[in-house]
């Protein structure tokens, strides 16, 4: 694989239509995106989906994750027949670590059964501000225990049915009064109070062997009074990295929210995320902003700005995490897809969080 190539590998993107264009696998065959995530207007049937999914794979020489915000409730990008879930809110409220494990379980097979490999969820935002707009409904819980306690059973039922999971959004987007689709919001908390609160979770995540984080675009000025956590080296690199010990992927979330793209434009967000620890750019439209971010990051690299090192570490987790999760060698289900989606197992699960039983 040449330079170039690696380069594309740090890119997961958006595309619009619900099959690949021509320019579309034309671009994936030259660029070799690490992977593309999916939206509600890519997604048809179920049938539809694994038909475009598989059509996504064709062109690329190498796997590529084909990602997902599929966290249930509010954020649920994929209809029926697909099972409904519940939001995390309600599996946070009901309590139970065994329904949350086999909710986990089951949503991890109705993705894999239509060929979507990676799942941007769990959410290990702890909700101490009932008011905040983007995250309510959301979260597990306010209490750090509930949402470690209940979280990783989900995330154990994601992981051991095979699908890639990412938690999100370090370092911690609960205590919020910004959308940061809209915004740079602006955490306020002391070390101490982070580090019982909101990093809390993600250090359970990271002692349970999470693949994959993602990053929010906020200000926590206590970690770093100048850049947001998305491109801020000393929380990427000195916290996440040295301090906390996660050797896995980071994945930005989307460069093109303004909580990053106010101030930053697409390409040199991207090298700045990249040169603060990060592996996996996300940019979910715009294909012209794709491509500039692409170039801008090659350019980086041809001018030393970026070394090739830096770009190459990333590459490996890259290929490390495709090797462990998207191996073609991987065994796949047999079972028919409509055997799988929105199954009765499926909905029972679904109708047991949704009226609040289980074991605790």
């Amino acid at each position: 694989m040449t330079l170039r190539q690696e380069i594309g590998q740090l890119f997961i993107l958006g595309f619009e239509g619900r099959a690949p264009s021509f320019a579309l696998a034309d671009f994936i065959r030259e660029r070799l995106p690490g992977g593309v995530i999916l939206f509600a207007d890519n997604l048809g049937s179920p049938e539809e989906i694994a038909t475009l999914t598989s059509a996504l794979q064709a062109p690329s020489p190498t796997p590529l994750f084909v990602a997902i915000d599929q966290e249930g409730g509010k954020v649920t990008r994929l209809g029926p027949p697909f099972t409904q879930w519940p939001s995390a809110a309600t599996v946070g409220a009901v309590g139970s670590t065994g329904l949350a494990y086999a909710l986990g379980k089951a949503m991890a097979q109705e993705l894999l059964a239509v060929g979507i490999n990676m799942n941007f969820a769990p959410v290990l935002d702890v909700l101490t501000n009932p008011a905040n707009p983007i995250m309510a409904g959301r979260c597990f819980g306010s209490d750090p225990r509930v949402v470690i306690r209940l979280g990783m059973a989900f995330f154990r039922g994601l992981k051991d049915m095979g699908l890639l999971t990412v938690g999100k959004h370090f370092p911690g987007h609960g205590d919020t009064t910004v959308d940061s689709h809209l915004g740079l919001p602006v955490v306020p908390h002391d070390h101490a109070r982070l580090l019982v609160v909101e990093l809390s979770p993600f250090v359970a995540a990271i002692g349970e062997g999470i693949p994959a984080l993602m990053t929010a675009h906020l200000l926590v000025p206590a970690l770093d009074p100048e850049r947001p956590a998305t491109l801020s080296r000393p929380i990427l690199t000195e916290l996440l990295r040295e301090r906390l010990g996660f050797s896995g992927l980071i994945i930005s979330d989307d460069l093109l929210m303004r909580g990053v793209a106010d101030t930053t434009p697409p390409g040199e967000a991207a090298i700045r995320f990249l040169d603060a620890g990060g592996d996996c750019v996300l940019i979910c439209h715009d294909a012209a902003a794709q491509r500039q971010a692409i170039l801008a990051v090659a350019e980086a690299v041809e001018t030393g700005r970026l070394s090739e090192a830096r770009v190459r570490l990333s590459c490996d987790r890259i290929a490390a995490a495709k090797a462990a999760y998207l191996s073609p060698g991987m065994p796949a289900s047999t079972r028919p897809i409509r055997d799988v989606v929105g199954c009765d197992a499926h909905r029972r699960v679904a109708e047991l969080l949704q009226a609040g039983t289980g074991q605790k």
